[in-house]
């Protein structure tokens, strides 16, 4: 029997231990990634308390300093007292979040519980709430005394109150997914309200005199403490944030295979090496570091192998196809530096196989021809009426198909044109890559080996650059993707609680205040950045209307609707450095042309101060522009219906 007790004893060490860093860990969780949500504010608050009361119980399990166990048992009872009205917080907080806030009165009975906790607090240090330190078995505890029965009510009354507004919570909730999370929220909320609870101080005598039945109901309950925790974590996780399901699940998981899984292994395997040690008469050995560094390099080993495996399995679901390919997309892609890299090795080996030092490879763009790479020294290169004499000599060669390898001869250089692999068949004028250029030898003709050698090449240098400019394709329309999938997203987040309403809200109203940061976010990226193609201003209906005059890159919207609000501060006539153009000059010089802010301040002479106190006032008068253009859309969408 003694030895049956002390192992459960032993259990129960470890497992308060794990839960104290399980909620020390979904505490930094939640501080992380929801800290704005209220929800998910209350919840830290409970969590915080959970990590003080079984911190300090983990501690005082393995000291034997009667006044240090006298410290740590009221420290512990700092979390209990605050967690009443933490639960009182976080079901107003939940209750709210349905589409239920409170008109006065839950916050003011939220802020009173927290002000009767305060008061709770401030009476520890003294023996009024608590008396002294019991020091018997089965576990320290402090005496009560006739205010801890005065606490005791105000505990059963306040969580009996949140209980209530959890129950009005899962009522409301519309959905089946909302309701099962629900379900999930409250159950878990359960968990730190039961393992919390100082039964010794209420009935230590039935301990004292059933010590097995004591420490077996211990361990039973910490275990289910730290199931329902986690359960409890899941369910707030999605609060706050607009992420899929999927991302929320994978990052909760991960986090807590990574932090409290790893941390609990660790101290456990830690604590047992230990422990067997002291048996043997070795209380400290070398292996306990061993272990604990063993442990800690397996955990992550395991982790880092096993998780694509349970993601694919857990979190993916029928889109497991889908998503893998866009997860595998970075190890494919072919960046600028990818291609740079292809194309130097590629013209090494035509001056090797040639015998030549020079070569280069030039791709078509907009503005014209962009040499991409060179070898050794090109003095001249390719205008951009080469391409049309290219496009027309193989014309009049037969097109792509059936035709003879084309080299043709420009000045020192022979030129290969590089033409798409799949242009159609049927297509009059191939699409014209680049050019692949290498320097002419002494030799005025190439023969069958090297001309084949060479096209063979060159058509692997066409191939890389079709496959770039397909990747720049998609990533445009991934650009412009982006402002609406997160709208949707932050719709599909917000209606799992508010239902129909949130759906059938307006857009985000420009009039609150942050139409003026969004501008500024816009124009610091305006030639091209995040900021810029994953504004909030692409949401707008004027930005909308303006998709189709830059063939739906909302991107190009964006920029042409700040363009013209830019216009509307210029005064007219001719430009100057006045007073009256120095809003417009500001704008034009910082976010058109891109200069330094000590480079504006001397040609306004102004000072810098001066000068970002304008550009303020320049941004205002942008955002005013734009707010002005949105509303005489929306009247014209709403004449139009």
């Amino acid at each position: 029997m003694p030895s049956l007790i002390g192992s459960l004893q032993t259990l129960n060490q470890l497992l308060t231990a794990g839960i104290a860093i399980t909620a020390f860990s979904l505490l930094l969780y939640t501080l992380s990634f929801n800290l704005q949500d209220r929800v998910s504010r209350s919840a830290a608050l409970i969590f915080f308390s959970v990590v003080i009361v079984f911190t300090g119980e983990a501690i005082n399990s393995v000291i034997q300093s009667p006044n240090w166990i006298d410290i740590l048992l009221r420290l512990q009872w700092v979390g209990i007292i605050f967690l009443p009205p933490s639960y009182l917080h976080f079901s107003d907080a939940l209750l709210a979040t349905t589409g239920r806030p409170s008109r006065g009165r839950r916050r003011l009975l939220v802020r009173l519980t927290y002000l009767i906790a305060f008061i709770f607090a401030l009476s520890l240090p003294f023996p009024d709430l608590l008396g002294t330190a019991y020091l018997g078995e089965p576990a320290p505890y402090l005496q009560p005394t006739w205010l801890t029965w005065l606490f005791l009510a105000f505990y059963v009354v306040s969580m009996t109150w949140a209980w209530v507004n959890f129950w009005r919570a899962y009522r409301r909730a519309i959905t089946s997914t909302s309701r099962r999370r629900m379900s999930y929220l409250i159950a878990g909320s359960a968990a730190p309200a039961l393992s919390t609870f100082p039964y010794q101080t209420f009935s230590g005598e039935v301990a004292a005199t059933h010590p097995l039945l004591f420490w077996f109901s211990a361990d039973v309950l910490n275990i289910l403490t730290f199931v329902l925790i986690i359960t409890m974590a899941y369910a707030v996780a999605f609060y706050g944030v607009s992420w899929p399901d999927r991302v929320v699940k994978r990052r909760l998981f991960k986090w807590v295979m990574r932090g409290p899984v790893t941390a609990s292994t660790v101290l456990a395997v830690t604590t047992l090496v230990r422990r067997a040690g002291e048996i043997y008469g070795n209380e400290y050995s070398t292996a306990v570091p061993i272990a604990m560094t063993g442990t800690l390099l397996l955990m992550q080993y395991a982790i880092t192998l096993l998780a694509p495996l349970w993601e694919r399995a857990l979190f993916y679901g029928g889109d497991s196809g889908d998503l893998t390919l866009v997860q595998t997309l970075e190890e494919r892609m072919l960046t600028s530096g990818d291609l740079h890299q292809f194309l130097e090795t590629l013209l090494t080996a035509v001056c090797d196989h040639l015998q030549i030092n020079n070569a280069f490879v030039v791709a078509m763009a907009p503005r014209g021809m962009e040499m991409i790479v060179t070898i050794g020294q090109v003095e001249q290169l390719p205008d951009e009426s080469i391409s049309g004499e290219l496009l027309q000599a193989n014309a009049q060669n037969g097109g792509l198909s059936n035709a003879p390898v084309r080299v043709f001869t420009w000045g020192k250089y022979w030129l290969l044109p590089l033409f798409a692999a799949s242009t159609a068949k049927d297509a009059t004028t191939p699409t014209l890559l680049g050019l692949l250029g290498a320097e002419r030898n002494d030799a005025e003709h190439l023969d069958d080996e090297q001309r084949a050698a060479l096209q063979t090449l060159a058509d692997r240098a066409a191939l890389a650059l079709e496959d770039r400019l397909k990747q720049q394709k998609v990533f445009a329309s991934l650009e412009s993707l982006t402002p609406q999938v997160d709208w949707i997203q932050r719709l599909r987040a917000t209606s799992r609680f508010e239902g129909k309403e949130a759906l059938l809200s307006p857009p985000e109203e420009l009039e609150k205040g942050d139409l003026s940061k969004w501008v500024k976010e816009a124009l610091s990226h305006y030639w091209g950045g995040p900021k810029l193609s994953r504004s909030p201003l692409m949401g707008l209906q004027v930005v909308q209307q303006a998709l189709d005059e830059h063939d739906g890159i909302s991107v190009n919207a964006l920029r042409a609707i700040l363009r013209r609000a830019i216009e509307q501060v210029r005064p007219e006539g001719q430009r100057r450095f006045t007073t009256e153009w120095l809003l417009y000059n500001i704008l034009e010089m910082k976010f058109m042309e891109g200069r330094k802010v000590r480079d504006i301040a001397a040609r306004l002479a102004m000072s810098e101060a001066d000068l970002y106190r304008k550009q303020r006032v320049a941004i205002e008068a942008v955002a005013q522009a734009i707010l002005e253009m949105e509303q005489n859309a929306r009247g014209e969408g709403t004449t139009q219906e």
